[in-house]
């Protein structure tokens, strides 16, 4: 049955909200979106429900971490359906703030991470991870929830929001839960509904090169060349299908999952992450490959 599901739009209201649940010593849980919500989105809250006491869901699409020319004006801003979402699998607590609540007038503070959201996302992104940084800061202030739910898909984002947690001695957890994909394998965004059916037919390609880097590795490849260059190729292929500059590659890069530097031999864990443009639509994506396993 879908829960009574408390919809609060101010940080005084959920701090008033939550109170109760500290005094009684409940440990809460948080989701934060930008909405727009998906069933990865929805693994993420039921990860909450079954680790902890309350999940707290944040709606609230965050105009700092978007560049000049960026779809802030046209991301999808769904907020009926997803509080119907968020009540069928038992939420608990939405925030959904207004900005000028989030950002007050004189703003001026902001969070700076360092070397590991300067690569890949940070290249093609100035100043984006600053923008996230901040408003997940704010957002783990406000709720003071022990434990925080991010999907693997964003994986750069959730090393940037570990490495700020252990920097600035934050009490919370941070928990990366898997990625969850369509039937084709595309992972789920909540920017998939941009694409029109061509385009959602060559975003395939994302998964199918990662899948490639996997059955390459799983044959025995460790050179990272040898698995980047037939991935650019099967992209560079999906490309030549469709229209001029249908799919533009950004990065497709074999990397440390600790430090995100590219790795010029798989001996352990690697990380395989890509953004791709279908488009006009950028997509992001990323598996681990595991040379040691058979």
């Amino acid at each position: 049955m879908p829960s009574v599901l408390q919809l609060v739009t101010t940080a005084a209201q959920l701090r008033e909200a939550l109170e109760p649940l500290r005094r009684a010593g409940r440990k809460i849980g948080l989701v934060p979106t930008m909405g727009a919500l998906h069933e990865g989105h929805i693994s993420l809250v039921r990860a909450a429900k079954a680790q902890c006491d309350a999940t707290v869901v944040t709606i609230f699409v965050n105009p700092s971490q978007f560049g000049q020319g960026e779809d802030l004006a046209k991301y999808p801003r769904t907020l009926e359906a997803d509080l119907a979402k968020l009540a069928a699998c038992g939420a608990d607590l939405v925030l959904a703030p207004a900005s000028d609540d989030v950002y007050r007038p004189g703003h001026t503070t902001w969070v700076e991470v360092g070397a590991v959201a300067e690569r890949l996302e940070g290249k093609f992104r100035p100043g984006h991870f600053r923008g996230v940084a901040t408003i997940v800061l704010k957002l783990f202030n406000m709720s003071r929830a022990e434990v925080a739910f991010f999907g693997q898909k964003d994986y750069q984002q959730a090393l940037v929001i570990q490495q700020m947690v252990e920097d600035l001695n934050v009490p919370v957890e941070v928990r990366i839960c898997p990625i969850v994909r369509e039937a084709d394998g595309l992972a789920m965004s909540s920017r998939n509904a941009y694409l029109g059916p061509a385009a959602r037919a060559r975003a395939t390609v994302l998964w199918k090169s990662l899948e490639l880097a996997q059955e390459l590795v799983g044959r025995g490849e460790r050179n990272a060349l040898a698995v980047l260059e037939p991935m650019r190729q099967m992209i560079g292929a999906a490309g030549a299908q469709g229209a001029a500059g249908e799919v533009r590659v950004d990065y497709v890069a074999l990397v440390d999952p600790q430090t995100l530097e590219p790795v010029c031999e798989i001996r352990g864990r690697t990380l395989a992450v890509l953004a791709v443009w279908i488009g006009k639509t950028r997509l992001i994506d990323n598996c681990f490959l595991n040379p040691d396993e058979p």
